[in-house]
């Protein structure tokens, strides 16, 4: 899968959330937006859901208008910070109903196991702690095996047992083949682990880009965060 932006803008009234960026993300990279709030992070995350569109310039996936292709957007999963299940339905019941409306024919108890929930299959979500909620949201946005997984704070709430939890399972993800995803997070201990890319933005505009490699300290991550973001 291939991501493109070309000379993209967003504007919200007078603020310009994205300037002029100019992007690509390639097949198989784990990429790290990194920047203040404001920055534009969760923008660019939207525009990929094709939910919205640019205010001027291209985005493009595998040369489609998100927007404009369905078969583009079933090949999304989204996990953010507003965890989004039914809380009056156990968590079996949850990705049954999930599965229906992807249409397809899965082993739940299976699924539940893989975020180690299996032994709460018939529990109900609303008496779980936000770190199993967000494991169980995992299950739900990548039960379809999206190629691209966009995440959007995800450890947002979790205590650190939680969030290394979390982490362990979209580092496993990450090690897959034919997976990508683009992780939106202040959360730079498990970012590091993730993450094969990093990109930094400022004020809306992309001011530096490289590769990240898994086995450097989360320390050398927040120093490359430090250095190019701040005033």
């Amino acid at each position: 899968m291939d991501v493109r932006f070309e000379a993209v803008t967003k504007q919200f009234g007078p603020t310009m959330a994205l300037d002029g960026v100019d992007l690509r993300l390639n097949a198989g990279e784990h990429v790290l937006l990194a920047g203040a709030n404001g920055a534009g992070k969760s923008t660019l995350l939207r525009l990929l859901t094709g939910l919205t569109g640019p205010s001027t310039g291209q985005v493009r996936i595998d040369g489609q208008d998100p927007r404009q292709s369905e078969a583009v957007r079933q090949h999304i999963g989204l996990l953010s910070h507003q965890i989004l299940l039914y809380e009056n339905l156990t968590a079996f019941e949850n990705l049954s109903f999930f599965a229906q409306l992807y249409g397809l024919d899965l082993n739940i108890e299976s699924t539940l196991q893989r975020v180690g929930l299996g032994a709460q299959a018939h529990f109900l979500v609303g008496g779980f702690s936000r770190g199993m909620k967000q494991r169980l949201a995992l299950a739900r946005a990548t039960l379809h095996e999206p190629q691209l997984l966009l995440l959007d704070e995800p450890f947002t709430g979790l205590d650190r047992r939680a969030a290394h939890q979390l982490g362990q399972e979209l580092t496993q993800r990450a090690r897959q083949p034919d997976t990508m995803s683009v992780l939106v997070t202040h959360n730079v201990t498990e970012a590091a682990q993730i993450a094969t890319r990093v990109v930094l933005l400022r004020r809306g505009r992309v001011v530096h880009e490289q590769g990240w490699q898994h086995d450097r300290a989360s320390q050398e991550l927040q120093d490359l965060c430090d250095r190019h973001l701040e005033d």
